[in-house]
């Protein structure tokens, strides 16, 4: 995550100095398609020191808060932080840089607003999708997993369900959510075994579910200790449990 911040941070400050007035009409998004005539309506020699500065608040903005939210609040924070703080400083760019463009270009820019704005309403429902806990149902004919990512295990698929103190190393995410100590979806371990996770917390026990044909399952739930889930499967498939 550290990584992340620093890097697209510096990647933003970069930008700031990548585009000038000279190659603005090779490498500035819009205007490098815009004919001879419709860039004359660009107010370009004001546009570019505009860019440059948002840019520059943008990128050592992003690292500060960045890196703040990581160390005071944790992951979760900063991931969240991640993925809504570039596209809300965007939306603010394109409206406040209405100004500068003109005719047709300036209808694209408004088209370009309109779709970071789709697209914040789609990550912050990603999001709060992620974050929500799922739930785990216990019945005699099945265990279900509600919320994402979340199944329902038959009876006759649950071999064993054993409550264990750490989980196999992840390398990697393979389909899934991943923000800090919640992570849903499919990952890969250093095994190069494939597992699913349905973490809502971070938790020092875990609940493993292995299938009949080996799947794995682990799971944390947030508002109820895995020691108390696995004293109510104790009494529902007490010959599966190790």
């Amino acid at each position: 995550m550290l990584y992340i911040i620093i890097g697209t941070g510096l990647l933003f400050i970069a930008m700031a100095f990548l585009i000038t007035e000279n190659n603005s009409k090779y490498l500035l998004s819009g205007y490098n398609t815009l004919s001879e005539s419709e860039r004359t309506k660009v107010d370009i020699k004001s546009y570019i020191p505009y860019f440059k500065k948002f840019h520059l608040f943008l990128g050592v903005s992003f690292i500060a808060i960045g890196l703040l939210l990581h160390f005071a609040i944790g992951e979760s924070a900063s991931g969240i932080f991640i993925g809504v703080y570039p596209i809300l400083a965007y939306i603010y760019f394109m409206r406040e840089s209405n100004k500068y463009w003109k005719g047709s270009s300036n209808q694209w820019n408004k088209i370009g607003l309109y779709v970071l704005v789709a697209t914040l309403i789609l990550v912050v429902g990603l999001l709060a999708m992620g974050f929500k806990e799922n739930k785990v149902i216990i019945s005699t004919n099945n265990i279900e997993f509600q919320g994402s990512y979340g199944e329902i295990l038959n009876a006759s698929e649950i071999q064993s369900v054993a409550l264990v103190d750490h989980l196999p190393k992840i390398t990697s995410k393979t389909n899934g959510f991943a923000m800090g100590s919640i992570k849903k979806g499919y990952f890969k371990t250093n095994k190069g075994e494939n597992v699913k996770l349905i973490l809502n917390s971070e938790s020092k026990a875990y609940l493993l579910f292995t299938k009949t044909n080996g799947d794995k399952i682990y799971f944390s739930a947030k508002e109820k200790p895995s020691l108390d889930l696995y004293n109510e499967l104790k009494n529902v498939y007490p010959e599966r449990l190790e």
